[in-house]
Protein backbone atom coordinates (compact mmCIF):
# COMPACT_ATOMS: atom_id res chain seq x y z
CA UNK A 1 0.00 0.00 0.00
CA UNK A 2 1.34 3.42 -0.98
CA UNK A 3 1.91 5.59 2.12
CA UNK A 4 0.06 8.94 2.38
CA UNK A 5 3.33 10.89 2.15
CA UNK A 6 4.08 9.32 -1.24
CA UNK A 7 0.60 10.21 -2.49
CA UNK A 8 1.07 13.74 -1.21
CA UNK A 9 4.43 14.04 -2.99
CA UNK A 10 2.95 12.78 -6.26
CA UNK A 11 0.01 15.19 -6.08
CA UNK A 12 2.29 18.06 -5.05
CA UNK A 13 4.72 17.69 -7.94
CA UNK A 14 2.02 17.01 -10.52
CA UNK A 15 0.13 20.13 -9.48
CA UNK A 16 3.24 22.31 -9.20
CA UNK A 17 4.64 21.27 -12.59
CA UNK A 18 1.24 21.78 -14.26
CA UNK A 19 0.86 25.29 -12.83
CA UNK A 20 4.45 26.29 -13.60
CA UNK A 21 4.21 24.93 -17.13
CA UNK A 22 0.92 26.71 -17.81
CA UNK A 23 2.09 30.18 -16.77
CA UNK A 24 5.83 29.98 -17.53
CA UNK A 25 6.82 26.82 -19.38
CA UNK A 26 4.35 27.06 -22.24
CA UNK A 27 5.10 30.77 -22.91
CA UNK A 28 8.82 29.90 -22.98
CA UNK A 29 8.28 27.05 -25.45
CA UNK A 30 6.01 29.27 -27.52
CA UNK A 31 8.62 32.04 -27.58
CA UNK A 32 11.32 29.65 -28.81
CA UNK A 33 9.09 28.24 -31.56
CA UNK A 34 8.04 31.74 -32.53
CA UNK A 35 11.66 32.88 -32.68
CA UNK A 36 12.67 30.02 -34.97
CA UNK A 37 9.63 30.60 -37.19
CA UNK A 38 10.41 34.31 -37.42
CA UNK A 39 14.03 33.60 -38.39
CA UNK A 40 12.82 31.23 -41.09
CA UNK A 41 10.37 33.79 -42.46
CA UNK A 42 13.02 36.49 -42.45
CA UNK A 43 15.47 34.22 -44.27
CA UNK A 44 12.83 33.33 -46.86
CA UNK A 45 12.13 37.02 -47.38
CA UNK A 46 15.83 37.80 -47.85
CA UNK A 47 16.12 35.03 -50.43
CA UNK A 48 12.89 35.59 -52.38
CA UNK A 49 12.07 39.25 -51.58
CA UNK A 50 8.38 38.33 -51.70
CA UNK A 51 6.06 40.68 -49.82
CA UNK A 52 4.86 38.97 -46.63
CA UNK A 53 2.03 41.31 -45.73
CA UNK A 54 -1.47 40.53 -46.94
CA UNK A 55 -2.38 43.33 -49.36
CA UNK A 56 -5.46 45.47 -48.88
CA UNK A 57 -8.36 45.08 -51.29
CA UNK A 58 -9.44 47.69 -53.79
CA UNK A 59 -12.93 49.16 -53.18
CA UNK A 60 -14.47 47.06 -55.93
CA UNK A 61 -12.92 43.90 -54.42
CA UNK A 62 -14.29 44.44 -50.92
CA UNK A 63 -16.98 41.88 -50.00
CA UNK A 64 -20.35 42.83 -48.59
CA UNK A 65 -20.41 42.53 -44.80
CA UNK A 66 -23.15 41.97 -42.24
CA UNK A 67 -22.52 42.94 -38.61
CA UNK A 68 -24.21 40.73 -36.01
CA UNK A 69 -24.60 42.47 -32.66
CA UNK A 70 -26.45 41.23 -29.58
CA UNK A 71 -27.36 43.91 -27.06
CA UNK A 72 -28.78 43.55 -23.58
CA UNK A 73 -29.24 46.70 -21.48
CA UNK A 74 -26.61 48.64 -23.41
CA UNK A 75 -28.04 52.17 -23.23
CA UNK A 76 -24.78 53.40 -21.71
CA UNK A 77 -22.76 52.55 -24.84
CA UNK A 78 -25.27 52.16 -27.64
CA UNK A 79 -25.31 55.70 -29.00
CA UNK A 80 -21.51 55.65 -29.31
CA UNK A 81 -21.68 52.24 -30.98
CA UNK A 82 -24.19 53.41 -33.58
CA UNK A 83 -22.05 56.45 -34.34
CA UNK A 84 -18.97 54.24 -34.62
CA UNK A 85 -20.68 51.93 -37.12
CA UNK A 86 -21.68 54.87 -39.30
CA UNK A 87 -18.09 56.16 -39.35
CA UNK A 88 -16.42 52.95 -40.57
CA UNK A 89 -14.09 53.37 -43.53
CA UNK A 90 -15.93 50.93 -45.77
CA UNK A 91 -18.25 51.36 -48.78
CA UNK A 92 -21.64 52.14 -47.17
CA UNK A 93 -23.55 50.15 -49.78
CA UNK A 94 -21.61 47.03 -48.73
CA UNK A 95 -22.50 47.24 -45.04
CA UNK A 96 -25.46 45.84 -43.15
CA UNK A 97 -25.92 46.06 -39.38
CA UNK A 98 -28.21 43.58 -37.66
CA UNK A 99 -28.76 44.47 -34.00
CA UNK A 100 -30.81 42.26 -31.69
CA UNK A 101 -32.00 43.60 -28.35
CA UNK A 102 -32.14 40.53 -26.14
CA UNK A 103 -34.89 41.34 -23.66
CA UNK A 104 -33.45 44.73 -22.71
CA UNK A 105 -35.24 46.50 -19.86
CA UNK A 106 -33.42 49.86 -19.91
CA UNK A 107 -33.40 52.47 -22.69
CA UNK A 108 -31.79 50.20 -25.29
CA UNK A 109 -34.98 49.57 -27.25
CA UNK A 110 -35.91 53.25 -27.30
CA UNK A 111 -32.51 54.11 -28.80
CA UNK A 112 -32.80 51.38 -31.42
CA UNK A 113 -36.34 52.36 -32.38
CA UNK A 114 -35.06 55.80 -33.38
CA UNK A 115 -32.56 54.42 -35.90
CA UNK A 116 -33.53 55.60 -39.37
CA UNK A 117 -30.99 54.08 -41.73
CA UNK A 118 -31.75 51.39 -44.32
CA UNK A 119 -28.46 49.64 -43.54
CA UNK A 120 -29.69 48.82 -40.03
CA UNK A 121 -31.96 45.90 -39.25
CA UNK A 122 -33.30 46.18 -35.71
CA UNK A 123 -34.82 43.16 -33.96
CA UNK A 124 -36.37 43.60 -30.51
CA UNK A 125 -36.67 40.34 -28.62
CA UNK A 126 -39.11 40.75 -25.70
CA UNK A 127 -37.69 37.93 -23.56
CA UNK A 128 -34.05 37.28 -22.76
CA UNK A 129 -32.85 34.17 -24.53
CA UNK A 130 -29.07 34.56 -24.33
CA UNK A 131 -26.35 35.99 -26.51
CA UNK A 132 -25.98 32.91 -28.70
CA UNK A 133 -29.72 32.82 -29.38
CA UNK A 134 -29.68 36.54 -30.20
CA UNK A 135 -26.79 36.06 -32.64
CA UNK A 136 -28.62 33.19 -34.30
CA UNK A 137 -31.64 35.45 -34.74
CA UNK A 138 -29.38 38.10 -36.26
CA UNK A 139 -27.86 35.51 -38.59
CA UNK A 140 -31.28 34.75 -40.08
CA UNK A 141 -31.60 38.43 -41.03
CA UNK A 142 -28.06 38.80 -42.38
CA UNK A 143 -27.81 39.19 -46.15
CA UNK A 144 -24.07 39.19 -46.85
CA UNK A 145 -21.31 36.56 -47.29
CA UNK A 146 -19.00 37.91 -44.58
CA UNK A 147 -20.22 38.16 -41.00
CA UNK A 148 -18.58 40.48 -38.47
CA UNK A 149 -19.45 39.75 -34.85
CA UNK A 150 -19.10 42.51 -32.31
CA UNK A 151 -20.31 43.64 -28.91
CA UNK A 152 -22.52 46.67 -28.39
CA UNK A 153 -19.86 48.39 -26.30
CA UNK A 154 -16.97 47.84 -28.72
CA UNK A 155 -15.73 50.63 -30.97
CA UNK A 156 -13.92 49.66 -34.16
CA UNK A 157 -10.99 51.62 -35.59
CA UNK A 158 -12.14 53.17 -38.89
CA UNK A 159 -10.18 50.71 -41.05
CA UNK A 160 -10.70 47.60 -38.90
CA UNK A 161 -13.27 45.97 -41.21
CA UNK A 162 -10.98 46.43 -44.22
CA UNK A 163 -8.17 44.78 -42.28
CA UNK A 164 -10.36 41.83 -41.32
CA UNK A 165 -11.89 41.10 -44.73
CA UNK A 166 -8.67 41.28 -46.78
CA UNK A 167 -7.75 37.82 -45.51
CA UNK A 168 -10.84 36.23 -47.06
CA UNK A 169 -9.21 36.61 -50.46
CA UNK A 170 -7.54 33.37 -49.38
CA UNK A 171 -10.28 30.72 -49.78
CA UNK A 172 -8.73 28.60 -47.01
CA UNK A 173 -9.38 31.26 -44.36
CA UNK A 174 -12.70 30.82 -42.58
CA UNK A 175 -12.40 33.30 -39.71
CA UNK A 176 -10.28 36.33 -38.85
CA UNK A 177 -9.82 37.67 -35.33
CA UNK A 178 -9.01 41.27 -34.54
CA UNK A 179 -7.07 42.80 -31.66
CA UNK A 180 -8.95 44.18 -28.68
CA UNK A 181 -7.62 47.02 -26.57
CA UNK A 182 -9.07 48.25 -23.30
CA UNK A 183 -9.90 51.62 -21.83
CA UNK A 184 -9.28 50.60 -18.26
CA UNK A 185 -10.31 51.97 -14.88
CA UNK A 186 -7.66 52.62 -12.22
CA UNK A 187 -8.17 49.14 -10.75
CA UNK A 188 -8.41 47.22 -14.02
CA UNK A 189 -5.24 48.90 -15.32
CA UNK A 190 -3.32 47.13 -12.56
CA UNK A 191 -5.12 43.79 -12.95
CA UNK A 192 -6.91 42.88 -16.17
CA UNK A 193 -4.81 45.40 -18.12
CA UNK A 194 -1.52 43.74 -17.07
CA UNK A 195 -2.89 40.26 -17.63
CA UNK A 196 -4.30 41.18 -21.04
CA UNK A 197 -0.85 42.28 -22.26
CA UNK A 198 0.48 38.85 -21.27
CA UNK A 199 -2.46 37.13 -22.95
CA UNK A 200 -2.26 39.10 -26.21
CA UNK A 201 1.46 38.38 -26.45
CA UNK A 202 0.69 34.65 -26.31
CA UNK A 203 -2.07 35.05 -28.89
CA UNK A 204 0.22 36.93 -31.27
CA UNK A 205 2.91 34.25 -31.06
CA UNK A 206 0.33 31.49 -31.54
CA UNK A 207 -1.03 33.32 -34.57
CA UNK A 208 2.42 33.55 -36.13
CA UNK A 209 2.67 29.78 -35.73
CA UNK A 210 -0.76 29.17 -37.32
CA UNK A 211 -2.42 28.21 -34.03
CA UNK A 212 -4.96 30.99 -33.39
CA UNK A 213 -7.40 29.51 -30.87
CA UNK A 214 -9.88 32.04 -29.58
CA UNK A 215 -11.10 35.27 -31.12
CA UNK A 216 -12.23 38.08 -28.93
CA UNK A 217 -16.00 38.00 -29.17
CA UNK A 218 -15.85 41.78 -29.58
CA UNK A 219 -14.14 41.76 -33.00
CA UNK A 220 -13.97 38.86 -35.41
CA UNK A 221 -15.20 38.02 -38.90
CA UNK A 222 -16.42 34.69 -40.29
CA UNK A 223 -17.04 33.45 -43.79
CA UNK A 224 -20.77 32.72 -43.84
CA UNK A 225 -20.46 29.19 -45.19
CA UNK A 226 -17.97 28.43 -42.42
CA UNK A 227 -20.23 29.74 -39.65
CA UNK A 228 -22.08 27.10 -37.65
CA UNK A 229 -24.49 28.78 -35.22
CA UNK A 230 -23.69 27.83 -31.62
CA UNK A 231 -26.35 26.23 -29.46
CA UNK A 232 -28.78 28.73 -27.96
CA UNK A 233 -27.47 28.08 -24.43
CA UNK A 234 -23.78 28.46 -25.39
CA UNK A 235 -21.91 30.88 -23.14
CA UNK A 236 -18.59 31.02 -25.04
CA UNK A 237 -19.80 31.49 -28.59
CA UNK A 238 -16.46 32.91 -29.76
CA UNK A 239 -14.30 29.84 -29.08
CA UNK A 240 -17.08 27.49 -30.21
CA UNK A 241 -17.38 29.41 -33.49
CA UNK A 242 -13.63 29.39 -34.16
CA UNK A 243 -13.38 25.66 -33.41
CA UNK A 244 -16.37 24.94 -35.66
CA UNK A 245 -14.59 26.83 -38.42
CA UNK A 246 -11.57 24.57 -37.94
CA UNK A 247 -13.81 21.50 -37.82
CA UNK A 248 -14.84 22.28 -41.40
CA UNK A 249 -11.27 22.46 -42.59
CA UNK A 250 -10.88 26.26 -42.71
CA UNK A 251 -8.08 28.25 -41.11
CA UNK A 252 -8.45 30.85 -38.38
CA UNK A 253 -6.25 33.94 -38.66
CA UNK A 254 -5.35 36.73 -36.25
CA UNK A 255 -4.75 40.27 -37.52
CA UNK A 256 -3.28 42.61 -34.88
CA UNK A 257 -3.85 45.56 -37.22
CA UNK A 258 -7.64 45.16 -37.06
CA UNK A 259 -8.20 47.03 -33.81
CA UNK A 260 -11.21 47.66 -31.60
CA UNK A 261 -11.53 49.30 -28.19
CA UNK A 262 -13.67 48.16 -25.28
CA UNK A 263 -13.94 48.62 -21.52
CA UNK A 264 -13.24 45.73 -19.15
CA UNK A 265 -15.24 45.48 -15.94
CA UNK A 266 -14.09 48.32 -13.72
CA UNK A 267 -13.19 46.04 -10.80
CA UNK A 268 -11.91 42.56 -10.07
CA UNK A 269 -15.36 41.80 -8.60
CA UNK A 270 -16.97 42.57 -11.95
CA UNK A 271 -14.36 40.52 -13.81
CA UNK A 272 -14.95 37.67 -11.36
CA UNK A 273 -18.61 37.41 -12.39
CA UNK A 274 -17.64 37.44 -16.07
CA UNK A 275 -15.00 34.75 -15.57
CA UNK A 276 -17.46 32.48 -13.77
CA UNK A 277 -19.71 32.56 -16.83
CA UNK A 278 -16.75 31.95 -19.14
CA UNK A 279 -15.72 29.00 -17.00
CA UNK A 280 -19.20 27.46 -17.03
CA UNK A 281 -19.37 27.83 -20.82
CA UNK A 282 -15.83 26.55 -21.34
CA UNK A 283 -16.30 23.39 -19.28
CA UNK A 284 -19.66 22.70 -20.92
CA UNK A 285 -18.11 23.04 -24.36
CA UNK A 286 -14.90 21.12 -23.57
CA UNK A 287 -16.08 17.60 -24.62
CA UNK A 288 -17.10 18.91 -28.05
CA UNK A 289 -13.96 21.04 -28.39
CA UNK A 290 -11.75 18.03 -27.75
CA UNK A 291 -13.23 16.28 -30.81
CA UNK A 292 -12.21 19.05 -33.22
CA UNK A 293 -9.44 17.79 -35.55
CA UNK A 294 -6.43 20.07 -35.04
CA UNK A 295 -2.94 19.95 -36.50
CA UNK A 296 -0.12 19.02 -34.16
CA UNK A 297 0.97 22.44 -32.94
CA UNK A 298 -2.58 23.81 -32.70
CA UNK A 299 -3.60 20.80 -30.59
CA UNK A 300 -0.54 21.40 -28.40
CA UNK A 301 -1.46 25.08 -28.03
CA UNK A 302 -5.09 24.26 -27.21
CA UNK A 303 -4.13 21.80 -24.48
CA UNK A 304 -1.45 24.10 -23.06
CA UNK A 305 -3.15 27.49 -23.34
CA UNK A 306 -6.76 26.52 -22.77
CA UNK A 307 -7.33 23.14 -21.15
CA UNK A 308 -4.47 23.35 -18.66
CA UNK A 309 -5.25 27.00 -17.91
CA UNK A 310 -8.84 26.05 -17.11
CA UNK A 311 -7.57 23.32 -14.76
CA UNK A 312 -5.08 25.49 -12.85
CA UNK A 313 -7.62 26.17 -10.03
CA UNK A 314 -7.98 22.43 -9.47
CA UNK A 315 -4.20 22.13 -9.31
CA UNK A 316 -4.01 25.01 -6.83
CA UNK A 317 -6.69 23.36 -4.72
CA UNK A 318 -4.69 20.11 -4.69
CA UNK A 319 -1.31 21.77 -4.15
CA UNK A 320 -1.99 23.40 -0.79
CA UNK A 321 -3.19 20.35 1.23
CA UNK A 322 -0.47 18.18 -0.31
CA UNK A 323 2.09 20.78 0.73
CA UNK A 324 0.66 20.92 4.25
CA UNK A 325 1.17 17.16 4.63
CA UNK A 326 4.83 17.55 3.66
CA UNK A 327 5.72 20.78 5.44
CA UNK A 328 8.20 19.22 7.89
CA UNK A 329 10.74 18.69 5.09
CA UNK A 330 12.79 21.85 4.33
CA UNK A 331 12.09 21.88 0.59
CA UNK A 332 8.35 21.59 1.05
CA UNK A 333 8.38 24.10 3.90
CA UNK A 334 9.92 26.60 1.48
CA UNK A 335 7.15 25.98 -1.06
CA UNK A 336 4.55 26.33 1.71
CA UNK A 337 5.99 29.72 2.61
CA UNK A 338 5.77 30.78 -1.06
CA UNK A 339 2.12 29.71 -1.18
CA UNK A 340 1.41 31.59 2.03
CA UNK A 341 3.04 34.71 0.55
CA UNK A 342 0.92 34.39 -2.60
CA UNK A 343 -2.33 34.19 -0.65
CA UNK A 344 -1.21 36.96 1.71
CA UNK A 345 -0.44 39.12 -1.35
CA UNK A 346 -3.93 38.37 -2.67
CA UNK A 347 -5.54 39.10 0.70
CA UNK A 348 -3.72 42.42 1.10
CA UNK A 349 -4.74 43.35 -2.45
CA UNK A 350 -8.37 42.55 -1.66
CA UNK A 351 -8.44 44.48 1.63
CA UNK A 352 -6.51 47.52 0.44
CA UNK A 353 -7.50 47.47 -3.25
CA UNK A 354 -8.67 51.10 -3.27
CA UNK A 355 -5.37 52.31 -1.81
CA UNK A 356 -3.15 50.17 -4.07
CA UNK A 357 -4.66 51.04 -7.44
CA UNK A 358 -1.69 53.19 -8.43
CA UNK A 359 1.00 50.79 -7.20
CA UNK A 360 2.27 48.76 -10.13
CA UNK A 361 1.48 45.02 -9.84
CA UNK A 362 0.29 45.41 -6.24
CA UNK A 363 -3.11 43.94 -7.15
CA UNK A 364 -1.91 41.11 -9.40
CA UNK A 365 -1.90 38.52 -6.61
CA UNK A 366 -5.50 39.41 -5.78
CA UNK A 367 -6.43 39.28 -9.48
CA UNK A 368 -4.78 35.92 -10.20
CA UNK A 369 -6.23 34.19 -7.14
CA UNK A 370 -9.68 35.69 -7.79
CA UNK A 371 -9.71 34.65 -11.47
CA UNK A 372 -8.68 31.10 -10.64
CA UNK A 373 -11.31 30.98 -7.91
CA UNK A 374 -13.84 32.16 -10.51
CA UNK A 375 -12.94 29.22 -12.74
CA UNK A 376 -13.26 26.85 -9.80
CA UNK A 377 -16.73 28.26 -9.06
CA UNK A 378 -17.56 27.92 -12.75
CA UNK A 379 -16.46 24.28 -12.75
CA UNK A 380 -18.74 23.54 -9.79
CA UNK A 381 -21.63 25.40 -11.40
CA UNK A 382 -21.10 23.51 -14.65
CA UNK A 383 -22.09 20.30 -12.88
CA UNK A 384 -24.64 21.70 -10.41
CA UNK A 385 -26.49 24.57 -12.12
CA UNK A 386 -29.17 24.24 -14.75
CA UNK A 387 -28.28 25.21 -18.28
CA UNK A 388 -29.20 28.73 -19.32
CA UNK A 389 -28.05 31.23 -21.87
CA UNK A 390 -29.19 34.51 -20.35
CA UNK A 391 -26.44 37.06 -20.04
CA UNK A 392 -25.73 40.61 -19.13
CA UNK A 393 -22.78 42.92 -19.44
CA UNK A 394 -20.76 43.46 -16.28
CA UNK A 395 -19.64 47.07 -15.74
Amino acid sequence: MIPPAAWAEGVFWLALVAIAYTYFGYPAVLFLCYGFAQIRRDWRYLVTRQERRVPGLRPEELPAVSFLIAACNEERDLEAKLANLRELDYPPEKLQFVIVSDGSTDGTNAILEKVDDPRFRILLQPERAGKAAALNLALAAAANPILVLSDASTRFAPGAVRQLVRHFANPRIGAVCGALRFEASAESQQTEGVYWKYETTLRLMEARLGATLTPSGAIYAVRREAYIPPAADALVDDIITSMNVRRQGYGVHYDPEAVAVDRPPSSVAGEFARRVRIAVGSFRALPALLTVPLDGFTAFAFLSHKVLRWLVPVMMLALLPANLLLWRRPLYFGFLVLQALLYAWAGIGFIFRRHLQKVRCALMGYFLVAMNLAFLVGLVQCFTARKEGAWQRVH
